[in-house]
């Protein structure tokens, strides 16, 4: 077996991290109105850096406890981090799933009825085939995904930036100006870290490819930056209409067309599919790996492509259909909350604590996983 590159052992892991954690609220805009802009422009950026430092430290921690007990799925992370009461995980992650799923199918009909005029309900199952296509063929092809998608989706904030400045960097200069309360931004960087913090447990199986606790540490430590960057900079650019941007479905669509440049418009709108793809061929991953896992034990072999599919298909139909009927802006204002404490509760706070001591000390032995 060939050694891992340098990019797999360091970038990818970030890479993947951010494909699970952009989805749709990020690459759209609306989680950052929903939890970074109502502590105004400067009280927003203070929440973005500690999220970033929370997903790090939360990173680091997740893979070296990862490469310490030979978890390289969730299942058999929390086996090993929660004994016996592994299983709360597994019902809060069942949650999690459908709601982002919805989530990123109410931002895909979003975007397909902005940009082409279609059914909201079509733009959900066009995301729908493209995240049952990639994981069907496992690893490999979703490992390419998260790679390809990511130079393409940082190109696009970056020439995005460069247009906003461009145009209205004068509005983007007197919003940071412009006198504006800071109130609530640990909670909101905290809030919006806990919830999306799960996607350091859903890359597990990338783990495979860290060689030593060195490449752990690195992998995590630019994990958080990796997958903050892009925000950061959409952020800044949102700052040119705070505060009336923080009520818009479609924060990035609200930008774009005060751009007035057409050819870019279709191009980022692209790129948030495109992120949308990722982030849901992610979290679904994640599943098929831990159904994989214990398949593999029990009978032996590969998990088949069919039931990748299979599984692929039961969970995102039926998230497509609650996106139908909720709606972008109110599964992430209520739903997000709700999975915040839930998280914070199963898997930072025993992982920071229990899961850190037993690394500090040595005691981080494997458990049976069958």
């Amino acid at each position: 077996m060939s050694q891992p590159s340098w990019f797999q052992r360091y970038l990818l892991p970030g890479f993947a991290f951010k494909a699970v954690v952009i989805g749709g609220g990020y690459a759209t805009g609306r989680e950052l109105a929903e939890f970074f802009l109502p502590s105004g422009p400067w009280g927003g950026l203070m929440a973005i850096a500690l999220a970033t430092a929370i997903w790090s430290a939360v990173c680091v921690a997740t893979f070296l406890f990862a490469r310490a007990t030979g978890s390289e799925d969730y299942r058999t992370f929390f086996r090993n981090l929660l004994g016996p009461f592994w299983g709360v995980f597994e019902a809060a992650y069942a949650i999690f799933i459908v709601l982002i799923l919805a989530v990123f199918g109410a931002a895909a009909g979003a975007i397909g009825e902005a940009v082409l005029g279609w059914p909201p309900l079509v733009g959900a199952l066009c995301l729908t085939v493209g995240i049952a296509g990639f994981v069907t063929f496992g690893n490999t092809a979703v490992e390419r995904l998260f790679k390809y998608v990511s130079f393409f989706l940082y190109g696009v904030y970056a020439l995005f930036v460069i247009l906003a400045f461009s145009r209205f960097g004068d509005r983007i200069a007197a919003g940071f100006a412009t006198p504006a309360p800071i109130d609530g931004w640990a909670l909101g960087g905290l809030t919006y870290a806990s919830y999306n913090i799960i996607g350091a447990v859903v890359i597990l199986p990338v783990v495979r490819h860290m060689t030593n606790r060195r490449d752990a540490v690195v992998a995590g430590l630019l994990a958080g930056p990796l997958a903050m960057i892009p925000a950061a900079l959409f952020f800044i650019c949102m700052v040119a209409y705070y505060p009336q941007i923080g009520s818009e479905a479609l924060p990035s669509d609200f930008l774009l067309q005060r751009l007035n440049f057409p050819a870019f418009h279709v191009a980022f709108q692209l790129m948030i599919f495109a992120a949308l793809l990722e982030s849901g061929t992610g979290a679904v991953h994640a599943i098929n790996e831990r159904l994989a896992h214990v398949w593999t034990q029990r009978r032996g072999g590969d998990f088949p492509h069919r039931w990748r599919l299979a599984v692929a298909g039961v969970l995102l139909v039926g998230s497509i259909f609650i996106a139908d009927r909720f709606g972008l802006v109110t599964l992430i204002a209520k739903g997000y909350r709700l999975l915040a404490w839930m998280f914070l509760a199963v898997y930072v706070a025993p992982l920071m604590t229990w899961g850190v001591w037993r690394l500090w000390k040595g005691h981080a032995p494997r458990v049976a996983t069958v």
